[in-house]
C-alpha cells in the first residue's frame, strides 16, 4: 500500500476500469485501402495445403454415406411424418404425441405417418456457390446470379479439393439424385446387409469427423433463427430469413459461427429397444432412447454401435413408468 501511495503522489494515475480508448478522429476512407490489402493478401494464404486431403477424403466418404444408406433403404423401412420433419426407422410410425404440424395445426398430436425417402434421413443442407472464397458479399438482388450447392461440396470446394464441374451443379449433387444410380441388389445376405451398413456408419463418422477439422480452418456461418447456411468469411445479404410465416424473424440472417451439426445435421429419431413394446407409446416417451437416424438404420441392418451413443440410447433403460407395491405402499422407481 505505500507503494501505491507513493505512485499516487507523483502523478500515477490508476483506473478501476482498464479500457482502451479509441479516438474517432480515423478517416475510414483513408483506411479502406489498406483493409482491402490486408483481404487481398489473406486470399493468398487459401487453400491451406495440409487441408487438401482432408477435403477429398470428406467427399469420398460423403459419397460412401450416400451410396450405403439408398441400399440400406430398400430393404428397411422408414416413415416420415406428413406434417412436421420426424421420421422413424420401422414397419410402423410410433404414438409418441409430438407431431409439431403446421401453424394452424394443433400442437403435441399424433403423427400422420407416410413412406419416407432418402432426404428425409440425410437431411440436405445447400449455400452459395461463391466465385472464390473473399469475394464481395452477395446482395439481395444478386440472389439468383449464384447456384446453391450441398453446403458440405462448396466447403470442400473451398479447401481445394479436386472436385469436377460437373459436380458443382445444384440437380447433380442432390441426394434423391445421386441415389437414383445406385443399382439395386435384392440378392443381399445378412452378412452382405451387415457390412454395408457397417461401412456406412464408418463414413458418416469419418464425414462429420472430417467436416469438424475443415471448420477450424474455413469460417462457415449459420443464421441464428433459421437454419440458412452460408460457407465463407461473412454471411450473405439476401433476404430470406424468416420467409415462412411459422418463423418469428424476417428480413436479413442474424450470423453466427457454424457447427458440424448445422452442416451434418444427425436428425435424432426414437430408437426401438428389444424389451420395448412392438409400437411405442405417448406414455413412456420419458423411458425411450434415442439415437442418429443413420445409426440406427445401420444398426437394425447388422452394424456395431459405437459406446459413446449408449447414453442416448438408454440401452439398460425400463421401457415405462412401473410401480412396485410392498407391505401395502405402492413404491415408484427413482431415477
Amino acid at each position: 500500500m505505500d507503494g501505491l501511495r507513493k505512485m499516487a503522489r507523483y502523478g500515477f494515475v490508476f483506473s478501476c476500469n482498464p479500457r482502451r480508448l479509441y479516438g474517432t478522429k480515423a478517416d475510414l476512407r483513408k483506411l479502406r485501402p489498406m483493409i482491402l490489402k490486408r483481404i487481398e493478401n489473406r486470399a493468398q494464404c487459401y487453400p491451406v495445403r495440409s487441408m487438401i486431403p482432408v477435403a477429398n477424403k470428406v467427399l469420398q466418404d460423403r459419397n460412401v454415406l450416400i451410396h450405403g444408406v439408398s441400399i440400406l433403404l430398400n430393404f428397411l423401412p422408414l416413415m416420415a411424418c406428413k406434417f412436421c420433419p420426424e421420421i422413424y426407422i420401422g414397419e410402423q410410425g410410433h404414438l409418441i404425441q409430438t407431431c409439431r404440424g403446421y401453424k394452424h395445426r394443433a400442437k403435441n398430436r399424433v403423427h400422420e405417418w407416410i413412406k419416407g425417402g432418402l432426404n428425409d434421413i440425410l437431411v440436405p443442407v445447400e449455400s452459395f456457390h461463391l466465385n472464390n472464397m473473399f469475394q464481395s458479399v452477395i446482395r439481395h438482388n444478386e440472389r439468383f446470379d449464384f447456384d446453391r450447392i450441398p453446403a458440405v461440396v462448396e466447403l470442400c470446394w473451398q479447401a481445394g479439393a479436386d472436385l469436377p464441374d460437373e459436380n458443382l451443379n445444384s440437380s447433380s449433387s442432390n441426394f434423391e439424385v445421386a441415389s437414383e444410380s445406385v443399382p439395386v441388389n435384392e440378392n443381399l445376405s445378412p452378412h452382405d446387409l451387415a457390412s454395408i451398413a457397417y461401412k456406412t456408419l464408418t463414413a458418416w463418422e469419418a464425414l462429420r469427423s472430417g467436416v469438424k477439422r475443415l471448420l477450424l480452418v474455413y469460417p462457415v456461418k449459420v443464421c441464428k433463427y433459421c437454419s440458412e447456411v452460408h460457407v465463407g468469411p461473412s454471411g450473405h445479404k439476401a433476404r430470406l430469413c424468416g420467409i415462412f410465416a411459422y418463423e418469428s424473424w424476417k428480413g436479413p440472417h442474424f450470423w453466427v459461427k457454424a457447427n458440424v451439426d448445422d452442416l451434418v445435421p444427425p436428425k435424432i429419431v426414437w430408437r426401438r429397444r428389444p424389451h420395448d413394446p412392438p409400437v411405442l407409446v405417448n406414455e413412456g416417451k420419458n423411458f425411450y432412447g434415442h439415437a442418429p437416424a443413420v445409426l440406427d438404420l445401420c444398426s437394425k441392418a447388422g452394424a456395431v454401435v459405437p459406446k459413446k451413443y449408449n447414453y442416448m440410447m438408454k440401452l439398460q433403460g425400463l421401457s415405462g413408468p412401473s410401480n412396485t407395491r410392498i407391505f401395502g405402499i405402492t413404491t415408484e422407481p427413482n431415477f
